[in-house]
């Protein structure tokens, strides 16, 4: 990606004032979109929500990061669907990871649905691996439930890790 594209977006903490843009995106990304109510609890409870803007303000994605124990959770990544396919995945990705960093945390945890291919073959490249599944995690059409894929990304390298291979 060129430094230029770089310099036309930026970054900022997800506060209470960017719901009303990240619910619309939500909303037009997902069939079973988070609500108003999940994205103002996980605020409220700490989580760290992040927000990339166009240099213009506009919102293009966003994510949400848990801490829990050792490791982040990614509870949600979304792309504008009129800016997917640009990057900008990669770059909340790689934003995840930088956080995840500076909290000294060890790895990087998600689950995503099996449907999403897109999803799955961007955190596969990135480095994830799938670790298991979780039986009936998502809602889906027609009244049913999909499992979840739990993928991890280990940010301590195999060197920094003992001889039985734990941490």
């Amino acid at each position: 990606m060129s430094e230029a594209r770089l310099m036309e977006r930026y970054l900022l903490s997800m506060t209470l004032a960017d719901l009303d843009e990240v619910v619309a995106i939500e909303t037009a990304a997902y069939e079973f979109p988070w609500s108003r109510g999940n994205f103002t609890d996980s605020l409220r409870s700490g989580h760290r929500g992040i927000c990339l803007r166009h240099v213009t303000g506009t919102l293009l994605g966003y994510c949400v990061l848990m801490p829990v124990v050792d490791e982040m959770h990614l509870l949600n990544l979304c792309v504008a669907p009129t800016a997917q396919r640009g990057g900008l995945g990669l770059a909340l990705l790689l934003e995840a990871v930088r956080v995840t960093r500076s909290e000294q945390l060890a790895s990087l945890l998600l689950e995503v649905r099996p449907s999403n291919q897109a999803a799955i073959r961007l955190y596969e490249r990135f480095g994830f691996v799938s670790i298991g599944r979780r039986k009936n995690y998502y809602p889906a059409r027609p009244p049913g439930r999909e499992d979840a894929i739990v993928m991890r990304y280990s940010l301590i390298s195999q060197t920094e890790e003992g001889a039985d291979g734990a941490a």
